[in-house]
């Protein structure tokens, strides 16, 4: 998914009278470069969140060892500073466990079409 695609699907929700945002926001990483950016509405589905994530490509990943026992093993990244990778989540709000739960790409399928 594009930045463009994104910024179409936020502009959608926010003008579409049916759906209530809730909040918008954006963030970053502690562990690693990259941003996220998300949208919260309510709609015919009850509480709904997006989450679209930015990530640089990672170009290497170097590993340093020791021999020792016991030793730790630390991983470096090297990230690219042009290319960046995007991916679109969906998620909805589970109220018996108070928490977000991943919405599948499955959960979408038209039954009907099987038969």
């Amino acid at each position: 998914m594009s930045p463009e695609r994104w910024g179409a699907i936020k502009g959608q929700i926010k003008d579409n009278e049916a759906l209530e945002v809730i909040e918008e926001g954006e963030g970053e990483f502690e562990d690693m470069p990259g941003e996220i950016q998300f949208i919260i509405f309510n709609g015919p589905m009850g509480k709904t969140k997006l989450e679209f994530v930015i990530r640089p490509v990672i170009l290497d990943k170097k590993t340093s060892t020791s021999r020792r026992i016991g030793s730790d093993v630390a991983v470096d990244y090297v990230y690219s500073e042009d290319e960046f990778t995007h991916k679109l989540t969906a998620y909805q709000w589970n109220e018996g466990q108070e928490d977000w739960e991943e919405m599948k790409a499955s959960m979408f399928d038209d039954d009907d079409t099987d038969q």
